[in-house]
């Protein structure tokens, strides 16, 4: 590729702007047809995985590329008397509203959702 030199401190703004213009121009339709290039190198390479696995059902994967296993759906056991939106499953960290309620002298129990609301529900999903 061979391109005269262009001496870009001796050109007018108008000109550097042309020139600004027609870059990005090429550059847009340049990288528009890479980006649909390894869009389809992609598809191809996921339309084998696919039939290697055996299925076409969509799956999530792990950073190793491995399939994840899918976990049970986790209701909540505990909620925020004040704002009752504000649930907590009993797994991971404790939410802010639940630490800070047990440093005032309050017990988990006292966060405790009531089996009766719906235990008849949870018992028939397992």
């Amino acid at each position: 590729m061979s391109m005269k030199k262009i001496d870009l401190e001796m050109m007018s703004v108008d000109d550097l702007w042309s020139l600004h213009e027609e870059v990005s121009r090429i550059l847009s339709s340049r990288i528009t047809s890479e980006k649909r290039e390894l869009e389809k190198r992609l598809a191809v390479l996921n339309r084998g995985r696919r039939v290697i696995e055996g299925g076409d059902a969509v799956q999530s994967y792990n950073a190793n590329g491995e399939a994840r296993r899918k976990y049970p759906k986790v209701f909540p056991k505990y909620r925020n008397p004040q704002t009752p939106h504000e649930t907590w499953s009993g797994r991971g960290k404790q939410p802010r509203w639940l630490a800070a309620a047990i440093k005032t002298g309050r017990k988990m129990e006292d966060f405790v959702i009531s089996e009766a609301g719906g235990s008849k529900s949870r018992r028939q999903r397992k």
